[in-house]
């Protein structure tokens, strides 16, 4: 950290912490202020900005590796990685048009939020390519957890814990990234017209096939499988997937710019921009997926687009009252799952949890956990649990 660009900051950063947990003065961290909508609004009064965290400390392209501060924009990590073909695996979701959001998303609050995107069925969760955190918790002190490598595994695993957090145990400065290779293709496998029963069970085929698939979604009338890797494996998987998909129509194969046009739009959540209403996230097993949706629909106005084979619903409902959190989440509960609100004003936020209640045992462990970092509660207050 001696080396970092930011290393005077996070001492300045630590210090203003310091200061507000001896005063007992709640804060809300900041990054580029894209996501600030979601969650409850922060009770506090006063914001603390990681700005001034900014910067590329390590990148090792051989050792596909990366570290740097909790405020270096999204864009400029994703370009530096690119110049060397390499790129974040997890494809962080960009939430500015789906909330009607500015400025620009950072590196810390991907990894405060565990931002996760279509290719987390293949690659995983942004937690599980993090390597190493360094933060300030709650009294002001600088703690750091990790590694630079995979093999890294000594201590308590903080790392998992504050991905996430949502900036409620301590305030990210800085974290080391797993990277990995941008494949030399990519193709979009595509179906029409399926309904959503029809088209979780067209997913379903694909993830169960020997093809590797990096994307499998559904909305809007259209079904989605992504392959990547070498144009040769390319020019094989995409076809052996149209044939697979014989029994539920004829499929089209989209390449290049396209297909990655394609998976921006899955990835943000496009089919809901511009359009009024409260948006939810809704976890559950993909086989249920459609169920959930059909059960919701006989009881309002829905509109529903599914990721991850079905496994993850984003919902689109009016927002009156609850802004449908009652009747969703029953269903959803019924289910196994859980529900998120991810869009709704803040007043809806307010009056609703926007984070799945949590089990008596769970909110008693989450306590604890929060009062171990931040004994004063001072650090995003609220933004989780009311």
């Amino acid at each position: 950290m001696k080396d970092a660009p930011y290393a005077a900051a996070e001492s300045a950063l630590a210090g203003e912490i310091a200061a507000a947990h001896e005063a007992g003065e709640p804060v809300e961290i900041v990054g580029g202020g894209t996501r600030r909508a979601l969650g409850r609004p922060v009770q506090a009064a006063r914001a603390v900005s990681t700005a001034s965290l900014s910067g590329i400390a390590l990148h090792e392209p051989g050792a596909l590796t990366l570290v740097a501060g909790a405020g270096t924009p999204l864009a400029e990590v994703e370009a530096a990685l690119a110049r060397e073909g390499q790129r974040l695996a997890f494809e962080p979701m960009d939430h500015r048009g789906l909330l009607g959001s500015s400025g620009e998303p950072t590196l810390g609050a991907v990894a405060a939020m565990n931002n996760s995107g279509p290719r987390r069925i293949q690659a995983g969760a942004a937690r599980d390519a993090m390597l190493g955190v360094r933060l300030i918790d709650g009294r002001g002190e600088v703690v750091s957890n990790g590694g630079r490598v995979m093999k890294n595994v000594t201590g308590y695993d903080l790392v998992k814990l504050m991905a996430g957090s949502w900036g409620t145990l301590g305030l990210l400065t800085e974290i080391a990234f797993k990277v990995l290779p941008i494949p030399e293709a990519e193709a979009t496998v595509m179906l029409t017209g399926l309904d959503d029963a029809r088209a979780v069970e067209a997913l379903s085929a694909a993830l169960g096939s020997p093809y590797d698939v990096t994307g499998a979604a559904h909305g809007e009338g259209r079904t989605l499988v992504r392959v990547e890797g070498f144009a040769a494996q390319i020019a094989h998987r995409g076809p052996a997937l149209a044939r697979l998909f014989s029994p539920f129509g004829k499929a089209e194969i989209v390449s290049g710019e396209a297909s990655a046009a394609l998976w921006r739009g899955v990835r943000d959540v496009e089919a809901f921009h511009g359009r009024e209403g409260a948006v939810w996230r809704v976890s559950v097993k993909p086989s249920e997926g459609p169920r959930l949706v059909s059960a919701l629909k006989a009881q309002g106005a829905f509109a529903a687009l599914y990721d991850w084979g079905g496994g993850l619903v984003w919902l689109l409902t009016a927002e009156e009252g609850d802004a449908g959190a009652a009747l969703i989440r029953a269903e959803t509960r019924a289910r196994g799952g859980h529900a998120t609100l991810v869009r709704g004003s803040a007043a809806t936020r307010a009056a609703v949890e926007p984070f799945e209640p949590a089990a008596p045992g769970i909110a008693a462990l989450e306590a604890r956990l929060r009062a171990a970092f931040d004994p004063k509660s001072i650090l995003n207050p609220g933004r989780m649990r009311g």
